[in-house]
């Protein structure tokens, strides 16, 4: 299986970041509270609203890290799919 990394929205409307082998069961434990991330409780419910297969876990957490410091802005783009985080591209930047 390959890893996920994926982005929720709370609904305080914050962003939150992760990785996972199956984004699905990772939700529904942020969702239950068991074993979910501490950020997300008193922000439930939450939305995923992205989600890019990364392939090995290394890669995954590179990219996972790469979106952790994009902007408000650049995170809403990567949602609206205005912009990518493929593992040639940094965030922010133009292709070519």
């Amino acid at each position: 299986m390959a890893y996920s990394v994926y982005i929720l929205r709370c609904a305080d409307d914050s962003l939150y970041t992760g990785v996972a082998l199956d984004v699905r069961r990772r939700l529904e434990e942020h969702r239950s509270g068991k074993r979910g991330a501490k950020y997300l409780r008193g922000r439930l419910p939450v939305d995923l609203v992205f989600e890019y297969v990364a392939g090995a876990r290394g890669n995954a957490l590179r990219l996972e890290h790469r979106v952790k410091r994009m902007t408000r802005r650049e995170k809403e783009d990567l949602i609206a799919g205005r912009a990518s985080i493929g593992p040639d591209q940094a965030p922010g930047s133009s292709p070519g």
